[in-house]
């Protein structure tokens, strides 16, 4: 703390009874921007300072003590003029430059300001431009004389400048200079914009054409010109620019609802559709062939148009006229869309087909040729049978009576009598009703009892995909999923793709209707990555988890925690083998449903000795067994 603040702070107790930083500050600033001693003290007399002649010495000793703010600025203001003084020098010793490749005569042009200043006054009485001397100065003598002059003037204006700055306050600086920057920042932009005008390019029009285009655009033009024109004419130009518009959308909507007749018959070929679609559908077709056909009536005029007279005022006939008239019927008479076709067009058609003739009968059947397969007997492997799995004891006739009634069975069912004939629909209500007691169930059977197919759809039937939720059913292969989701789409009328959809590697065939969704491991892996809690599936199944791959086992820890976090998904495990009771153990206990099926006799056979080349040998089985078996059922 200097010695002027500990004075202050010092007297600041002895009037105030406490001292602060902030305090002394303030003194100090009011002391420096006080003009007398009076105002100073007037000042901190309002803020409760003592009118006694002690306080009256305090104010007069501070008010000497404390540096004026006209010192700083005389100071700061000398300095300013030395800078422009040395910028000033500057500029005229770059003028000196430029002259001093001329002449060295002209080394006057290097005399200080002061000099020709001085100089000026002395002879600005008797200098005089005579009309004689211009006859022999040269052009270069004119400019370094206007230089000199032009400098005198800048040294005196500058003068002068310098006199007037110690005049003005600091306000009256500050608004000088923002008026300057102003003035310079307008100078600047006028600049910009006439440099871009000249770097525009001018498109050249050819305004001479009274009609056609050339009118059009002078009619625009003459609207953006005249904004009273322009507002008479705006009420016509809506009506004008709405028609235009409406016959742009016709078109648009017509060529749109083409799209969707188109899109609606693809969708629902070789499908059972219900009424309200047909009859919707069916509108869109009526109303599509009524608008076709007013397209077709054009009389090229969009009003009514009175007929020509063909006779003159004078009486006569206009030949021009008349064979307009009768050339018109002939126009008129072309044949369009199921109208009449004239012979001239018969000849044309006929003589097209006959560029384009073929021969052969249209109904020949197209020639396959067939190739007999040739065995070599010699590459017969032979087996041994060992052992031989038995069915169901059955006689042998009641195996024949069975063969029978299989084929008489075959060749009346249909898909819902194949779907009540699979071994699991017997136990259709038991399921239900176990799936719906049970969280997790593990579900037993054989392979072909339909588990697969049929699992899903009761599940969808029961109404497990109501409220937009969804049944997913897993499949370790892929050609798995797209077949299983195949057979279903047909078993419940409808397409792959809209209820139900399969989900593998590189391919989504789902839509936002898809509420049975046969799926790989893999994807139902991806699904926990964007969605952790499978909230859109209210059932999952987990075909052939006696398979055992990779992706299998990690989802067996998934979905056993997805199980606990929410009670009400239903968790499915399909197996073909025995070893159920694995699974049990593994998902606390879980029920286990057994689906009993009728197994079908398997013959178990081994070669007499090993062979050399295992993949030989497998192949040339596979044709053994085409050539000697019989073909299996379908």
């Amino acid at each position: 703390m200097s010695d002027l603040q500990t004075y202050i702070s010092d007297n600041v107790i002895r009037f105030f009874g406490l001292s602060d930083k902030a305090i002394v500050d303030y003194i100090i600033a009011s002391a420096s921007s006080a003009k007398t001693p009076e105002s100073l003290f007037s000042t901190l007399n309002a803020y409760g300072l003592p009118d006694s002649a002690a306080a009256q010495t305090f104010v007069s000793e501070v008010y000497s003590r404390v540096p004026r703010k006209s010192k700083h600025k005389k100071s700061d203001d000398s300095a300013r003029k030395q800078a422009e003084k040395e910028s000033r020098a500057l500029q005229s010793q770059k003028y000196s430059f430029v002259l001093d490749d001329d002449e060295p005569s002209r080394d006057v042009v290097e005399l200080k300001a002061s000099e020709r200043k001085s100089k000026d006054k002395r002879e600005r009485h008797t200098r005089k431009r005579e009309s004689d001397a211009r006859e022999w100065e040269s052009d270069e003598e004119e400019t370094v004389r206007k230089r000199w002059k032009g400098d005198d003037e800048g040294e005196r204006e500058e003068a002068g400048a310098e006199d007037s700055l110690e005049l003005e306050d600091e306000e009256a600086r500050r608004e000088r200079e923002r008026l300057s920057d102003q003035k310079e920042r307008d100078a600047f932009a006028q600049r910009v914009r006439e440099r871009d005008r000249e770097k525009t390019k001018r498109v050249i029009e050819d305004r001479s054409s009274k009609s056609g285009d050339a009118a059009e655009a002078a009619k625009r033009r003459q609207l953006a010109d005249d904004s009273e024109a322009r507002e008479r004419a705006m009420p016509s130009l809506r009506v004008h620019s709405r028609q235009e518009y409406l016959s742009k959308r016709e078109i648009q909507r017509i060529e749109l609802l083409r799209q969707e007749i188109a899109d609606d018959e693809a969708l629902f070929r070789g499908m059972k559709i219900s009424k309200r679609e047909r009859k919707e559908l069916e509108r869109k077709k009526e109303l599509l062939r009524i608008v076709e056909e007013r397209l077709k009536i054009d009389d090229k005029y969009e009003g009514y148009q009175l007929p020509e007279d063909y006779i003159t005022e004078q009486g006569k006939i206009d030949k021009k006229k008349k064979e307009n008239v009768l050339y018109k019927r002939y126009e008129e008479a072309k044949p369009k869309d199921d109208q009449f076709v004239t012979d001239v067009d018969q000849w044309e058609a006929k003589q097209t087909s006959h560029s384009a003739f073929k021969v052969g009968a249209m109904d020949k059947p197209e020639m396959v040729e067939d190739y007999e397969y040739v065995f070599d007997e010699s590459q017969t492997i032979k087996f041994v049978m060992d052992v031989t799995m038995h069915g169901e004891p059955m006689s042998e006739k009641d195996r024949l009576l069975q063969a029978q009634i299989d084929e008489a069975e075959k060749r009346a069912k249909t898909i819902d009598e194949t779907r009540k004939s699979l071994p699991i629909y017997k136990y259709r209500e038991d399921l239900l009703t176990a799936i719906k007691e049970h969280q997790v169930l593990i579900v037993v059977a054989e392979t072909g009892s339909g588990k697969t197919t049929q699992l899903p759809q009761y599940l969808h039937e029961a109404g497990y995909t109501a409220g937009g939720m969804k049944v997913g059913c897993t499949q370790p292969r892929r050609v798995a999923a797209m077949s299983v989701a195949a057979r279903v789409a047909e078993e419940m009328g409808t397409k792959v793709g809209y209820e139900v959809g399969y989900s593998i590697r590189f391919e989504d065939c789902t839509s936002d209707k898809t509420v049975l969704k046969y799926m790989t491991d893999g994807m139902l892996l991806r699904e926990f990555l964007t969605e952790p809690d499978l909230a859109g599936y209210s059932a999952l199944i987990i075909d052939e988890a006696h398979e055992r791959t990779l992706s299998t086992d990690i989802l067996f820890a998934l979905v056993k925690d997805i199980a606990r976090f929410r009670p009400e998904l239903r968790l499915l495990i399909s197996s073909a083998t025995m070893d159920a009771e694995k699974f049990s153990g593994y998902f606390d206990e879980a029920p286990i449903f057994y689906v009993p099926g009728r197994r079908y006799p398997v013959d178990i056979h081994y070669t007499p000795q090993p062979e050399a080349n295992y993949l030989h040998a497998a192949i040339t089985t596979v044709f053994q067994i085409h050539t000697t078996q019989p073909k299996g059922p379908r």
